[in-house]
């Protein structure tokens, strides 16, 4: 490649359109193979839209007459990534643990200990939704600058109606200062406070599912997820929150099957979950169900490297299944102080065995259909939003390949170029 001339752009929402020209496409196009290359492509915005997606050769010659153009010298251009399962809203860190853990403690016993997510809600509350915003931003930009145009953010550290529903309001906030396009999920149901313990069923009803109710009320939640294991909730409590969102009209997800197998998956499936997240537990016959069910599978394997865990999630029966797999970066404070998608497809080839196009297909278009956006983001096609990320890589291997470099040279999100 020569030279780094990328031309400036006007802002979205002008009348002249902008054509991305000479460049190498991965569409992740499902009408075509694999991840939908073509070679010497081009694109054409318009309005913050993709108006035309394809060989360069059969561009519109009105849309050359009139386009603001711009030449890729041969780079490549993937969809912007999609992070679909994070929990970057959070205060203080959990380093502490990693040292015990480190030190022989598992996971269980960690939580058991009074560690674990609990330990973050007293840091979290401290807080307030500027605090909390201010936090959270130097992990979030740290994932725009790989190419980062998508993310999901959960709460789930408040475990009280306000806690929860002021990290709710920090990753609203967050949608508005930065370019970025913010699916909040609400986590109430994510651990039980102390004042609750051994209580699950009396913390639902009073915390769980009335926060529901405020939160949706004041627009908040665009999804609702929860933790099904034995230092969590059961499949019986997690139902309880689904019959609420989904008398809510809200799609859910779920945490399942990471510390054992309690039979969320297969729950997840039932309500016709977007996701079910984790899966080291997972059975063929849940892999089945999730498929059926178009719920996707999504891998987390920093949660896996972070606390060494040995059981790894059933790649060869999802992919019988015929399942939908996504992978995402899971950050958080405790068991993935991850804030790097790039390492994470290198982490879900090296540790699960997932191939390059499933590692980036799984960072993008799957990682959008987890999030129920496949219609408006993760592909390069004409009518979805113009969300895509530059590389200056020789293959897209080199996306999976490396470890600790980021050849990001820009991204565009709704139309509007953001450089590194």
């Amino acid at each position: 490649m020569t030279g780094n001339n990328i031309s400036q752009h006007e802002p979205s929402g002008q009348a002249r359109p902008q054509l991305w020209r000479n460049a190498r496409l991965a569409t992740l196009d499902a009408s075509r193979q694999g991840l939908g290359i073509i070679e010497k492509g081009a694109i054409v915005v318009e309005d913050g839209c993709i108006a035309f997606c394809g060989p360069e050769a059969e561009l519109p010659v009105a849309a050359i007459e009139r386009a603001e153009i711009t030449d890729l010298e041969g780079r490549w251009i993937t969809p912007g990534l999609v992070d679909c399962h994070t929990h970057i809203v959070h205060g203080g860190n959990r380093a502490r643990e990693f040292e015990m853990r480190l030190e022989g403690a598992t996971y269980e016993e960690v939580a058991r200990a009074g560690g674990g997510i609990v330990s973050s809600v007293k840091a979290t509350n401290a807080l307030d939704v500027e605090g909390l915003v201010a936090a959270s931003l130097p992990r979030l930009d740290t994932l725009l600058a790989e190419g980062v145009t998508t993310i999901e953010i959960k709460s789930g550290y408040g475990l009280s109606i306000e806690g929860e529903l002021k990290m709710l309001r920090a990753a609203r906030q967050l949608e508005r200062l930065r370019p970025v396009r913010v699916v909040t999920s609400y986590l109430a149901a994510h651990a039980t406070p102390v004042e609750y313990k051994g209580r699950n069923g009396d913390y639902i009803t009073d915390v769980v599912l009335p926060g529901l109710d405020q939160a949706h009320a004041e627009g908040l939640v665009d999804a609702v997820d929860g933790f099904c294991e034995g230092i969590a909730f059961s499949t019986a409590e997690i139902a309880r929150v689904f019959d609420k969102a989904k008398a809510l009209g809200l799609p859910v997800k779920l945490h399942a099957e990471q510390l054992s197998d309690l039979g969320g998956a297969k729950l997840a499936a039932s309500y016709g979950a977007l996701s079910a997240d984790h899966l080291e537990y997972l059975t063929a016959d849940d892999a089945a169900a999730m498929a059926a069910a178009g719920t996707v599978a999504v891998l987390l394997p920093g949660a896996f490297y972070a606390i060494n865990e040995k059981q790894k999630p059933p790649v060869k029966a999802l992919r019988e299944a015929g399942a939908h797999i996504a992978i995402a970066t899971d950050c958080n404070p405790g068991t993935s102080p991850l804030t790097s998608l790039l390492l994470t497809m290198n982490m879900s080839a090296t540790l699960f065995g997932l191939t390059v196009e499933e590692c980036i297909a799984g960072a993008t278009r799957e990682g959008a259909r987890a999030l129920g956006l496949i219609d408006e983001t993760g592909t390069l096609e004409a009518g979805k939003s113009a969300d895509f990320a530059i590389w200056d890589i020789e293959s897209l291997a080199e996306l999976v390949y490396r470890i600790g470099f980021n050849p990001l040279h820009a991204h565009v999100f709704k139309g509007e170029r953001i450089d590194r």
